[in-house]
């Protein structure tokens, strides 16, 4: 059997995907009681703050292949989360908008994920939370 490389606990891309699987995981607890799920919750915001988007446009916005987003909206649409309604120009478009269910929620759902965010940075002092958001960015 191989040795473990001495440095495997400090690997970038296992703390990096460590990490993501616990915020991944948390904020997928909180949104738990609302039947949603974290790229769910992404397309709501997303959709919050920029309505009628087309799931091409919506897509590029979010950086995820269309075949992804599809079932995902597929979902969503299901389960009363988002309306797709004909785009007025062409009607083969379909634009998208969050559904009065979404809307209701809308202020609870920003929260949860405020609160996410809080609970994140909570062990972290502000100058180093600066430093957290800005090294993020910059891997993005």
């Amino acid at each position: 059997m191989d040795k473990i490389p001495e440095d495997l606990p400090e690997c970038m891309v296992f703390l990096l995907g460590k990490a993501y699987q616990k915020a991944h995981g948390d904020f997928n607890k909180r949104l738990k009681p609302y039947g949603l799920t974290n790229m769910q919750h992404l397309v709501l915001e997303a959709l919050w703050y920029r309505e009628g988007q087309t799931a091409s446009e919506l897509s590029k916005l979010l950086i995820l292949d269309k075949a992804t987003l599809s079932g995902v909206l597929e979902r969503m649409e299901e389960t009363g989360w988002i309306v797709k309604q004909p785009d007025p120009e062409d009607k083969r478009t379909q634009r998208l908008f969050p559904s009065s269910k979404a809307n209701n929620l809308k202020d609870q759902l920003i929260q949860e994920r405020q609160k996410a965010n809080q609970e994140i940075l909570s062990n972290f002092s502000p100058q180093e939370q600066i430093l957290l958001k800005r090294f993020l960015r910059d891997l993005a």
